[in-house]
């Protein structure tokens, strides 16, 4: 249907039923003039009545003895005087009267007349507003078709990139592997050249030492000098040795060198034999027992970049990691192992902090897009997205109310949300950048750089408290009761 049509068809029967008003007031006012006139008629013909008779009475001559007639004729005349006068009286009073009704009824018919000229001016400005909604409503049309598209097209993007990712990430473990190789194949050569060289020099110490024997006399002192000579040149030959295998190990290019000693820390923390030899020929200097801090139950790879923010769930067996590769995967924890669930997706830079509501069917996470984002884990796009940061978001929590949601930026001002309404109902400039929060049932802590613990009054929208730190703090959380907080600062305390 034509809304064009239905707004004149609207106009129409609005001004129909005013002019139906209009001609009911009109014949109301002419029903209760019409009644006061045809009492002023009665009254004023009963008046007439009176007087001719009066007249009558008064033109016919008295008899001889009507001494009593005139007088009561006298006082008949006093009478219809007095009743004259009444009726006089009362006419001025129905004058006043349909003057005082005429003045309510010019009245009346302003205010129509002004009402009229409104109604017609309303009707203008519904007629204009109608308008502007359709064109509205056309231009809402057509930006959800281009943000549609532009969404298919980051959607594509974002693919594009992954396996643009995936590729780069595969040409970089054959790389990786080329150089292996190579640097297998050189530490395979430099220990054949290592051999060959201490094979020749055994060859020329054992040449030199039967040339010694055949040549010099079998005198002690004699002996002694001639041998120190090739001793010392011995010793020499050995010390440039080992120094070029010094030099091989600690070269970048040889990393074949540093194996020997990896080695030797596996076989001495397994408790097996150690060659004792290769640690004399191979003196490079390796930390043995260095560890941290303790095993980990399991290790997986979950996400192509790095991991920002880890949570697990209230009521269930749920992890979810979010990290700078956009994404945010849900994880169950079954028997100390972790099982891929799903993957949330939708913000378009990194995640900064992930938090479930307490339900456990809902994931809240803060990113670098300076916005936060609303998932339901049935779903893999956001419900809500939640913009009006000018910076980047670095903390985002929900609130003791179900339906708000609390968050913190780089741009100095915590934010307090309606999901309802996808909207923000609270702002205050906390005067420095706020690094994370924490939520109880009457008030919204925050930690900041500038070494503060601030406590907001989300009713009266300003801060009651502030706590100083002794170091810029990094990361707040509450005990289960509500009643201790727990601050983590650069200070190297808690």
């Amino acid at each position: 249907m034509d809304p064009g049509g239905a707004s004149q068809r609207s106009g129409r029967s609005a001004e129909t039923r005013w002019r139906g008003h209009i001609v009911r007031q009109l014949k109301h006012r002419d029903r209760s003039q019409n009644a006061m006139f045809q009492d002023l008629i009665r009254f004023y013909t009963q008046l007439l009545e009176k007087t001719n008779l009066t007249k009558r009475l008064l033109s016919r001559r008295p008899s001889a003895g009507g001494g009593a007639s005139l007088s009561s004729l006298l006082q008949q005349n006093c009478q219809l005087k007095k009743t004259t006068g009444e009726l006089a009286y009362q006419v001025v009073e129905l004058q006043q009267q349909i003057r005082s009704k005429e003045c309510v009824v010019q009245e009346q018919q302003a205010r129509l007349q002004e009402e009229e000229s409104r109604l017609t001016g309303v009707f203008d400005t519904h007629r204009v507003l109608r308008e502007r909604v359709e064109q509205v409503e056309v231009e809402n049309r057509t930006l959800k078709t281009e943000y549609d598209e532009l969404l298919e097209r980051q959607r594509w993007a974002e693919s594009r990139l992954r396996e643009e990712k995936v590729q780069e990430e595969h040409l970089l473990e054959d790389m990786m592997y080329m150089k292996k190789q190579a640097a297998a194949l050189m530490n395979t050569r430099n220990e054949r050249r290592s051999r060959a060289r201490q094979a020749t020099l055994q060859k020329e110490l054992q040449t030199a030492a039967r040339s010694k024997v055949t040549i010099d006399s079998p005198s002690s002192a004699p002996t002694s000098r001639s041998t120190s000579p090739k001793d010392g040149h011995q010793d020499e030959s050995s010390r440039r040795t080992r120094g070029r295998l010094f030099r091989s190990a600690s070269s970048p290019r040889n990393l074949g060198f540093f194996f020997p000693s990896l080695h030797l820390f596996d076989r001495k923390r397994r408790g097996h034999s150690v060659c004792l030899q290769e640690d004399q020929l191979f003196p490079v200097g390796v930390c043995l027992s260095a560890r941290v801090p303790a095993r980990a139950l399991h290790v997986l790879e979950a996400h192509e970049e790095g991991i920002n923010a880890v949570r697990f769930s209230f009521g269930s067996d749920l992890l979810a990691t979010g990290g700078t590769d956009r994404v945010i995967k849900v994880w169950e924890v079954r028997a100390g192992s972790l099982t891929h669930r799903t993957t949330l997706d939708g913000s378009t830079e990194g995640i900064t902090c992930v938090e479930f509501d307490p339900t456990g069917w809902k994931i809240l996470a803060a990113s670098y897009d300076r916005s936060a984002l609303l998932w339901q884990l049935d779903a893999s796009v956001p419900k809500v997205t939640l913009t009006g940061h000018s910076r980047k978001v670095t903390a985002a929590r929900f609130t003791c109310v179900p339906h708000q949601v609390v968050t913190g930026s780089q741009d100095r001002t915590v934010r307090l949300w309606d999901l309802h309404r996808a909207a923000c109902v609270q702002q205050v400039e906390a005067g420095s950048y706020c690094t994370d929060l924490v939520c109880s049932e009457s008030s919204i802590i925050s930690g900041h750089f500038d070494s503060k613990i601030r406590v907001w009054d989300p009713r009266a929208v300003s801060c009651v408290q502030e706590l100083p730190a002794q170091g810029r703090v990094t990361s707040l959380d509450l005990s289960s009761d509500r009643r201790q907080l727990l601050s983590c600062c650069r200070d190297d305390c808690l």
